[in-house]
């Protein structure tokens, strides 16, 4: 499965687009649409939007990666869309420690959505930004027809 455009939409406007390096809500340092500097990576001068897309192309298919080896049961769309969105935000790391994706590989997709919202916080503190993206996944998941497709 790949993130559809309306996953991407979500994506690029929670993340937003910044040519310059920038400290996120947890102090990492980012650039572009949401792309978490690695060492040795360096932007001394910026990047432009194509950049940008080229890298941020990259995460996408490490997310979508990622739920697809962690998730063990069959998804709709929507339900994809929002894990990739989650795991991008993040990382592959928190979603398979988490009670969301318990829940969600014991075929209980409402308790998994709800394990969803709770994740709103960065640095023990309520972010509304996070409140914002978490309630846009949950409304993504929810739009999932009744048939799902394997992830």
């Amino acid at each position: 499965m790949k993130l559809s455009a309306k996953g991407m939409d979500l994506l690029k406007r929670s993340e937003g687009f910044r040519n310059r390096v920038y400290l996120d809500v947890a102090g990492l340092p980012t650039i572009g649409y949401g792309h978490r500097l690695l060492h040795p990576e360096s932007f001394p001068s910026g990047i432009d939007e194509a950049l940008a897309a080229d890298l941020l192309a990259s995460d996408v298919r490490d997310a979508e990666q990622a739920v697809a080896r962690l998730v063990k049961v069959p998804l709709a769309q929507g339900q994809f869309d929002a894990l990739v969105d989650f795991v991008f935000n993040l990382g592959s790391g928190r979603f398979a420690t988490s009670t969301l994706l318990k829940c969600l590989n014991a075929g209980r997709h409402d308790e998994a959505v709800k394990e969803l919202l709770r994740w709103d916080r960065a640095n023990g503190q309520e972010v509304p930004a996070l409140r914002l993206r978490r309630e846009a996944e949950a409304n993504l998941w929810q739009s999932a027809p009744a048939e799902r497709q394997a992830a």
